[in-house]
């Protein structure tokens, strides 16, 4: 690249980062869900093929969100440097195209955002300090380029050059640096959950702390705990920045096939009937022998008493919620409405939900996928028929109804995992949420199936610790695990990814022993 080029792909990339700190900063001011990059994000993830994301999730895990982050504004980046280029040339020009990045900018706001008088004034302003810092620039680096004559200038000597040069540089040097600091307010901004830590602090919700089961645990050393704390508690959803909604101002609305629309606050829910159990979610997602699960203790109100007080008519099959995020969730009717306790959670683990896990109100339903049933951030729940729309995931080639499939995973040892000759202590967890684990069998290098020691079993809808001592010998061995449920079924050593409806296969490791 030419002397000039890079000069202009600098003043053009300066100039947008300009820009896009100031919206992060706008956007931050007024505690907006997410500023116009996350909404460009948001929009990829809206647009891009299910079997792309699930892609990227088993390649990055937790950081799937920061990368996308990452790359969008990378791309945007890289766009404003050629904007720079042309710039040398024809300014008007890349000032227009600046312009439509704007436009484009507040398009995704609009798709992602509550539209208010302040919804775009993010991206507006972001947009006009672009172009205002393109103009600054592009004459600057114009001087210094060589075969250009410096700007003001009445020669094109070599020191006026150096000097337009060293212009231009200081001023881009200082607009990316306060770029930089100004971003990073806007990011302090955004994530400065004060209010919302305040109003979760001075919540007293009359929920009970969780006394673990007796029995629960089998005393294996690197086995998951029963129960997850919040903190350990897995998490995937689409929210790139997470939903802060204070419980003053939530609401729920339930309508639809029903007989009588309602509308909740958060006060309504605390003054309803609480309802509390041990609950395992587990994502669709979860590969076998994955740690996209967990165990917790949930506190809430039951979806089936609320959709009672609604009327909820004989020709529905299914309920569509939806997330403040706009996320949406299709889940079957008899799942909200039999006997099982699927509820509006407002607690997990005897305190109120964290923001990343939902806070104020999130669904949970036991024996069924979160991509079907765990909406966080519930604002919205529609009574109506599978045949009469589509969701998020469904969209994007995943089954409508998501019932978790009976599996089992080893914990210890970890696969690769060196051991010595003797009683090796081997064991996991195994689930068949709703339905119950009867038992577990381990094999080692396709011997015969052994028995395992179960933990107890307090509900049906939580997973089970397992343990089986081995009598190791040297040498390489493979072990697999495989779990009957109380219906009979013994899960299938059939592998399957995870799309369209879950994982199948036993876990299998392999061991040094020796």
């Amino acid at each position: 690249m030419t002397s000039q080029r890079r000069l202009g792909a600098l003043a053009g990339a300066a100039s947008a980062g300009a820009g896009l700190a100031v919206s992060e900063l706008v956007s931050g001011y007024l505690h907006q869900r997410v500023s116009p990059i996350g909404a460009v994000a948001e929009s990829i993830i809206r647009l891009t093929p299910g079997a792309v994301i699930e892609r990227v999730i088993s390649l990055v895990g937790r950081n799937d969100k920061p990368l996308l982050i990452g790359l969008t504004l990378a791309g945007l980046l890289v766009v404003s440097g050629i904007v720079g280029i042309v710039a040398m040339r024809s300014l008007a020009i890349a000032e227009a195209v600046f312009v439509a990045i704007g436009f484009v900018l507040v398009l995704a706001v609009h798709a992602r955002l509550t539209s208010s008088q302040a919804t775009y004034l993010p991206a507006i302003a972001g947009a006009v300090v672009a172009v205002v810092m393109l103009a600054a620039l592009i004459p600057r680096a114009v001087s210094a380029s060589p075969g250009m004559p410096p700007t003001g200038r009445a020669t094109g000597s070599s020191a006026a050059r150096q000097e337009s040069r060293r212009g231009f540089l200081l001023l881009t040097a200082a607009t990316v640096v306060g770029a930089v600091v100004v971003g990073a307010t806007g990011r302090v901004l955004a994530h400065g959950r004060a209010a919302l830590d305040s109003a979760r602090n001075k919540l007293r919700l009359p929920v009970t702390t969780p006394v673990e089961p007796a029995g629960v645990n089998v005393g294996v050393g690197g086995i998951a705990p029963w129960n997850t704390a919040q903190s350990d508690f897995y998490r995937i959803d689409t929210a790139l920045s997470i939903p802060q909604i204070l419980p003053e101002n939530w609401r729920l609305r339930i309508h639809g096939m029903v007989d009588h629309e309602l509308e909740l606050s958060y006060q309504d829910l605390l003054d309803r009937k609480i309802t509390e159990g041990w609950l395992t979610l587990c994502c669709v997602s979860n590969e076998v022998g994955g740690e996209l699960i967990s165990n917790a203790w949930w506190s809430g109100v039951r979806i089936a008493d609320v959709l009672a007080e609604a009327g909820v008519q004989a020709d529905a099959d299914a309920v569509l919620s939806t997330s403040d995020d706009d996320w949406t969730c299709g889940t079957p009717l008899g799942a909200l409405t039999d006997d099982r306790n699927a509820m509006f959670a407002i607690a997990m683990n005897g305190e109120p939900l964290t923001p990343e896990h939902g806070f104020p109100v999130r669904m949970v339903v036991p024996g069924l996928y979160g991509y079907v049933s765990a909406t966080k951030w519930v604002v919205d729940l529609e009574v109506t028929r599978f045949d009469d729309f589509s969701a998020f995931w469904t969209d994007r080639g995943w089954s409508p109804q998501g019932p978790v499939k009976t599996e089992s995973r080893i914990d210890v040892p970890r696969s690769g995992a060196r051991v010595n000759a003797g009683d090796v202590a081997v064991g996991g967890v195994a689930w068949a949420q709703h339905t119950g684990v009867e038992s577990v069998e381990v094999r080692v290098d396709d011997g015969e199936w052994a028995r395992a020691v179960l933990g107890t079993d307090p509900t049906t809808d939580s997973w089970r610790q397992w343990k089986y001592v081995w009598s190791a010998t040297s040498g390489k061995h493979q072990i697999q695990v495989r779990a009957t449920d109380r219906s009979g079924y013994t899960q299938t050593g059939d592998l399957a990814n995870v799309v369209p409806d879950g994982a199948t296969g036993w876990h299998t490791i392999d061991v040094t022993v020796g």
